[in-house]
């Protein structure tokens, strides 16, 4: 073959491969809770998934909490522009009932088998992604040892002090169910009153119903003394280095929030989606971010380290408060209502 007929068959070549039709990439919204989670899940999960799957590109939507993401899916029902959405699990429960989320069964992901039952709602379309445990979030240098218990909120030093995230939030339902308990309360998944009489007393204390820009960097940029937060978000905040934020589990107990992730009902990216909450699910990407921000997996399938169990889990199980977050949603928009009528106004 000569070089001048070479250059022509290279040349042919070259003018096929340009014509030919590049593969479309699939663009995939993914609505999400923001700052830290959102650097951290894109980070374990998302990049991951995206490089797996070169043909999908995912965009991140961070609209802000649980609440908001809610708020988005419902504002798009008509013509929904999110694919897969996360949030609290009472919140997508309120979400399923709404229709606005396909099922997520063994059709979407085998891993649904391998889920906790805790992970999974009878009759509404969810799949619970991380659980988590309540603590109390406190700067460190503003106290000689660890608060022992939930009171710390009331403690004088701390008036005005206190940064609470307030309802529909699941942060504020969550320390309600906590102090429906210590008033004495039993059936604190179907009622509340001793919780919203406790939260009445303790919002004169408060500097605001909505940290920004969230409860961790409040403390950290000691703008606020005490707060209630997540375990996980707080093990991250207290390895920054010169970080004064610390947390702990009070004597009186703890309870768990569980995340859920959710296929949207018309999304436009319905079988990319899929593929995403597949990933989302499987021992491989749970693990990944349970290493990286001391979630507790749902997958059963998932093998920690003991070192990292430990920042997971409370020590003492037998501290969990039972929450029946089916039962709790129920009654979610009462003690929404009650928070604004009763509560909320109440502080200075």
């Amino acid at each position: 073959m000569t070089f001048t007929r070479r250059i022509l068959l290279a040349a042919a070549a070259a003018v096929t491969l340009a014509a030919a039709p590049a593969k479309a990439q699939t663009n995939l919204t993914f609505a999400g809770y923001s700052g830290l989670y959102q650097d951290l899940y894109m980070k374990a999960v998302i990049e991951p998934f995206m490089k797996a799957n070169p043909d999908i590109k995912v965009t991140y939507y961070a609209p802000g909490n649980s609440a908001a993401i809610l708020g988005a899916l419902r504002a798009q029902k008509a013509a929904p522009q999110i694919d897969v959405a996360m949030m609290d699990i009472s919140i997508a429960k309120a979400g399923s009932d709404e229709g606005l989320f396909d099922p997520i069964d063994e059709k979407v992901t085998p891993h649904v088998k391998d889920l906790y039952p805790q992970a999974l709602m009878p009759g509404a379309n969810l799949a619970g992604m991380t659980f988590d445990s309540l603590v109390l979030v406190y700067d460190k240098t503003l106290f000689k040892e660890p608060p022992k218990s939930w009171r710390a909120l009331w403690a004088p030093e701390m008036d005005r002090k206190v940064a609470l995230t307030g309802v529909p939030d699941i942060l504020g339902i969550a320390l309600t169910v906590m102090l429906e308990k210590m008033a004495g309360g039993t059936d604190w998944n179907h009622n509340l009153d001793k919780g919203i009489k406790e939260m009445e007393t303790l919002a004169p204390r408060v500097l605001t119903w909505d940290p920004k820009p969230d409860l961790w960097n409040m403390i950290m940029a000691k703008q606020a003394g005490i707060s209630v937060g997540y375990n996980a978000r707080s093990q991250v905040f207290s390895e920054q280095p010169g970080s004064v934020l610390a947390a702990t589990i009070p004597q009186e107990g703890t309870l768990f929030q569980i995340n859920a992730v959710t296929l949207v009902k018309g999304a436009p990216q319905a079988a990319a989606a899929r593929k995403l909450v597949d990933y989302m699910l499987s021992p491989e990407a749970q693990k990944t971010f349970s290493e990286l921000m001391f979630y507790g997996p749902t997958n059963k399938k998932v093998q920690l380290a003991p070192a990292v169990v430990s920042r997971i889990s409370p020590s003492d199980m037998s501290k969990v408060v039972d929450v029946d977050w089916l039962e709790l949603a129920k009654i979610r928009e009462k003690v929404t209502q009650d928070w604004r009528r009763r509560v909320i106004p109440l502080s200075k």
